[in-house]
């Protein structure tokens, strides 16, 4: 409804009210109404799964029209994030929120900061999702309210004119509510598990939800080592659960991508249960590195399969993991993507221990000869060196095509002393359209960085406390931050406003009328950032 839709309505429930509503505002009630769009989580896990829905039919018609999101560990910098979007580019379209279970394992447990292995409490997860949408509701609430003032100062003022357009840009407000894809690791246990805490993120809001193939309880960041798979049913349980938890909760269009970790995982728990050669489960066991041993070679204890009339034994280690045999990465991740998308899945995640598109897309274009519309959720990690990754690139691309390469020491590319030079220039470029490249040549449909702020936060810290600590003192802040902030437009300079200030003068002044005592007054030194 519009505005003036609004304030109708508010004003026929209040004269039904009769004489004890006649000191409500209808108006005041109506901002109030617009400033709170989304009553619930689950309010807002729907309107953000369409959300995706149509960027995702969006980019099957044009590569060109992938999305992007950045990791946070915070409400406030989620809502920065956001706020900062939409003050840069006019809208939020295309945008979302990661929220990445390393930085809640590192920067959110009640154990303290923690590897990113599935030991921080798994309630965490739906807890950030309810933080962050808090504080983009807020985002909302606060510019709206910016808009409010306007309007009455314009109406005050006799500018008809500018009160229309106001009131124009309030019946077209675009929220800052995008949609988030929360990571729930291994599920925190079994398909049960998975269920009842993707039914509690979804509740918080989350339209999308990122599930990976690794054991729940040996689980181990994708970028780390020792990382064990599953066989494919278990996984695709999990799947199964967290449909079911979108169901039951009216969630239609929910989203779940896939993630596979087997590009990088070498071990299995488990010997998957096999009924027929060539079956899933049968396909699984066939990666596991095997030795042929007849009956009387076994020693005791001993687990051998029977394929084809032979018997094999699968190499166990001594922590009772079996391994897969070399170079079945790959495969392994292609039949994960294919059997994920066959089963539930809408979209896919491979976990690389590189950006290399090639590699991507030739992996992607495997899957698409089963699959014609796959596409990829991809970690642009902070794991990976990308200057350094990039740079190497270049220089192997090079020397295959007989440039001249001998100015360059390839172990050495991370140097500054390459800085300014061709093949630098060349990777930077690289780096710069990586994401439009990678759209369009490997099937990434969405780019995201896992925890950007824990990085970004570190270094901006380390600045201040360099500067004001040093011999600049006061002007380490006012120089590096304030004046930066100011003149940059962060609105956030005002952090009175930001953390809702004006917001509760608005509210004092609906509940009290004149006799409100409100913040804002002259002798507010926030004044000062007008």
């Amino acid at each position: 409804m519009t505005y003036s839709d609004e304030i109708a309505s508010i004003a026929d429930l209040r004269e039904q009210a009769g004489a004890p509503w006649n000191d409500i505002s209808p108006e005041s009630a109506a901002r109030m109404r617009l400033q709170n769009r989304f009553r619930t989580g689950l309010d807002i896990a729907r309107y953000t799964a369409a959300i995706m829905r149509r960027d995702m039919a969006a980019y099957d018609a044009d590569p060109a029209q992938y999305t992007q999101s950045l990791g946070c560990w915070h409400g406030f910098i989620g809502q920065q994030k956001m706020i900062a979007v939409k003050k840069h580019f006019g809208d939020t379209d295309k945008r979302y929120l990661y929220l990445s279970g390393w930085m809640i394992a590192a920067l959110r447990s009640g154990f303290g900061p923690l590897p990113d292995q599935s030991m921080h409490e798994k309630t965490t997860v739906p807890g950030l999702i309810e933080e962050l949408y808090t504080f983009l509701r807020q985002a909302d609430a606060r510019e709206l309210g910016g808009l409010f003032r306007a309007l009455d100062e314009a109406r005050e003022a006799g500018d008809q004119v500018k009160a229309r357009n106001i009131q124009n840009q309030v019946d077209n407000f675009q929220t800052h509510v995008v949609p988030i894809i929360a990571d729930i690791d291994a599920g925190f246990g079994n398909a049960e598990a998975t269920y009842l805490l993707a039914k509690k993120m979804i509740e918080a809001g989350a339209c999308a939800i990122q599930i990976e193939n690794q054991v729940s309880d040996e689980k181990q960041c994708g970028h780390q080592d020792g990382k064990v798979t599953v066989p494919h049913e278990d996984f695709l349980a999990k799947i199964r659960a967290v449909r079911y938890a979108f169901l039951e909760l009216g969630v239609d269009d929910g989203v779940i991508v896939a993630r596979t970790d087997s590009l990088g995982a070498g071990l299995t728990k488990q010997i998957a249960v096999t009924r027929a050669p060539g079956d899933l489960g049968d396909q699984y066991n066939g990666f596991l590195d095997c030795e042929e041993v007849a009956v009387a070679d076994m020693n005791n204890g001993d687990v051998v399969i029977n394929r084809d009339g032979r018997l094999l034994r699968p190499k166990r280690l001594a922590s009772n993991l079996f391994q897969f045999r070399k170079g079945t990465g790959e495969d392994r991740c292609v039949l994960d993507c294919i059997t994920s998308l066959q089963n539930g899945a809408d979209l896919l995640w491979i976990e690389t221990e590189k950006p290399h598109i090639g590699q991507i897309g030739a992996m992607v274009e495997r899957i698409r000869e089963v699959v014609p519309n796959a596409k990829l959720v991809y970690n642009n990690s902070p794991s990976f060196n990308w200057t350094l990754n990039f740079r190497q690139q270049v220089f192997d691309d090079w020397s295959e095509a007989g440039r001249d390469v001998s100015a360059y020491d390839r172990d050495q590319l991370m140097s500054a002393d390459y800085d300014d030079s061709e093949l630098a220039a060349t990777a930077d470029e690289r780096i710069r359209t990586f994401q439009a490249d990678a759209a369009r040549q490997a099937g990434i449909f969405h780019h995201l960085i896992t925890l950007p702020t824990y990085h970004t936060a570190a270094l901006s810290t380390d600045n201040l406390a360099r500067a004001y600590f040093g011999e600049e003192g006061m002007l380490g802040y006012v120089a590096g931050v304030q004046r930066q902030e100011i003149r940059q437009g962060i609105a956030c300079v005002r952090h009175q406003n930001m953390a809702g200030s004006d917001m509760g003068d608005d509210h004092k002044e609906y509940f009290a009328g004149d006799a409100a005592l409100k913040a804002a007054g002259k002798d507010n030194t926030m004044n000062q950032f007008a």
